[in-house]
C-alpha cells in the first residue's frame, strides 16, 4: 500500500501559526518576544522585509504562497511561521497599570477578525491590554494577525480560565467595570468617570453572559441612532475606547 504524500498546503497550527501580510509580518519580526521559525516570500517582498539572518527564507512565487494560506488570504508576497507568544498573566498586566488606564474584557468573542480589529483599536487608543476566556477565544493565527495589523505584537493579551473570577481581580485592582449592553438605560458617557475603566463586551448575538453582567459595576449603551439595531463588536469596542479616552 502506498503512503499518501504529505501535503504542503498546511496552513499552520495553534502551536505553529502562520502570519501573512506586510504589517503583521513586519511587526512580528520587530517584536523581540516573538520567535519566527521560517519565512516564504517573493523576491520583491524579501527585498524590504529585513529578515534576520537566523530566519530561513524560501523564495516563492505568488501561486506557491497562496497554497500556504487559507482561501484567498491577502498574503502580499510574504508568509511566516512563528511560535505563539508567551502567556501573559492578568495579575502582571494589572500590576503595571498606571493611575489612568483602560482595559478591554471580551466575553466569548470568538471571531478572529473581530478580535484582531479590537486589538488594533486597543493599540490606537492606548488600552493597556485585552482579557479573554482561554477556551472561548481564537488562538493566534493569520486572520487575526492580519486584522490586527501589527497590534497583536504590541497589545498585551491575558487569557484566563474563569472570566467572572478575572473580573473580581480587575475590580480589586481599582477598575470600574462597565458592561456594554444595548438594552441598558444609561449611556456610556454617563457611566464613565473613574480613572481606571474595564470595558466589557460580549459576543455578537448573545452578548454578555448573565454571570458576566453580574460582575460589572454598571451596564451602559452606546448612543447610536434607531437606524441600526447594533454595532459590530469590533466597532463598538472602538467607539467605547474613544469615549473612555476622551473622558480620561
Amino acid at each position: 500500500m502506498s503512503r499518501r504524500k504529505k501535503s504542503h498546503q498546511s496552513h499552520g497550527s495553534a502551536q505553529r501559526p502562520r502570519f501573512w501580510g506586510k504589517h503583521a509580518v513586519a511587526a512580528a519580526l520587530d517584536n523581540p518576544d516573538r520567535r519566527v521559525l521560517k519565512a516564504w516570500a517573493t523576491r520583491e517582498a524579501a527585498g524590504f522585509m529585513q529578515f534576520p539572518p537566523e530566519v530561513p527564507v524560501t523564495m516563492a512565487d505568488v501561486t506557491d504562497l497562496a497554497r500556504l494560506v487559507p482561501g484567498d488570504a491577502p498574503h502580499q508576497g510574504v508568509v511566516i511561521e512563528v511560535e505563539p507568544l508567551e502567556e501573559i498573566w492578568l495579575a502582571d498586566l494589572l500590576a503595571e497599570a498606571e493611575e489612568r488606564a483602560t482595559l478591554l474584557v471580551l466575553d466569548q468573542v470568538t471571531d478572529p477578525h473581530n478580535v484582531g480589529a479590537i486589538l488594533r483599536s486597543a493599540a490606537a487608543f492606548g488600552a493597556i491590554g485585552i482579557v479573554t476566556q482561554d477556551r472561548h477565544s481564537p488562538p493566534e493565527g493569520g486572520a487575526l494577525a492580519k486584522a490586527a495589523s501589527g497590534a497583536l505584537e504590541r497589545v498585551p493579551w491575558a487569557r484566563v480560565v474563569n472570566l467572572a473570577r478575572a473580573l473580581e481581580e480587575i475590580a480589586e485592582a481599582g477598575f470600574w467595570r462597565i458592561g456594554l449592553a444595548g438594552e441598558a438605560s444609561t449611556d456610556l458617557k454617563e457611566a464613565l468617570g473613574p480613572k481606571r475603566v474595564a470595558l466589557v463586551l460580549g459576543a455578537e448575538g448573545p452578548g454578555m453572559r448573565s454571570n458576566t453582567r453580574e460582575h460589572c459595576d454598571a451596564l451602559a449603551k452606546l448612543p447610536i441612532s434607531d437606524a441600526v439595531e447594533s454595532l459590530n463588536v469590533s466597532n463598538a469596542a472602538a467607539v467605547a475606547l474613544y469615549a473612555a479616552t476622551v473622558a480620561n
